[in-house]
């Protein structure tokens, strides 16, 4: 338990930032889970759609810190070549 006045600031901070990042990711991994199950059914103008809106909701995170730059890059970039394949 923290003693110092700053170290019980801190705790709170923590708290906060830990919830807003869970809920950021969690935002992030169900857009990248809908826009890789819209490309496995083959529906090019759905896939279309929920791959821009992954790969903004990755941008995102990625410029809020919740997810690294590389990480979200990745995963855009990987996301982006499954919906070329498809046509």
């Amino acid at each position: 338990m923290a003693n110092h006045p700053s170290a019980q600031k801190r705790n709170r901070q923590r708290v906060v930032r830990t919830e807003r990042n869970r809920a950021a990711k969690s935002s992030v991994r169900s857009a990248v889970k809908k826009a890789r199950s819209a490309i496995a059914a083959g529906d090019k103008a759905a896939a279309k759609a929920t791959v821009a809106t992954a790969s903004t909701a990755l941008a995102k995170a990625a410029k809020k810190g919740v997810l690294h730059k590389n990480s979200a890059s990745r995963v855009t970039s990987r996301i982006q070549s499954a919906l070329a394949k498809l046509g």
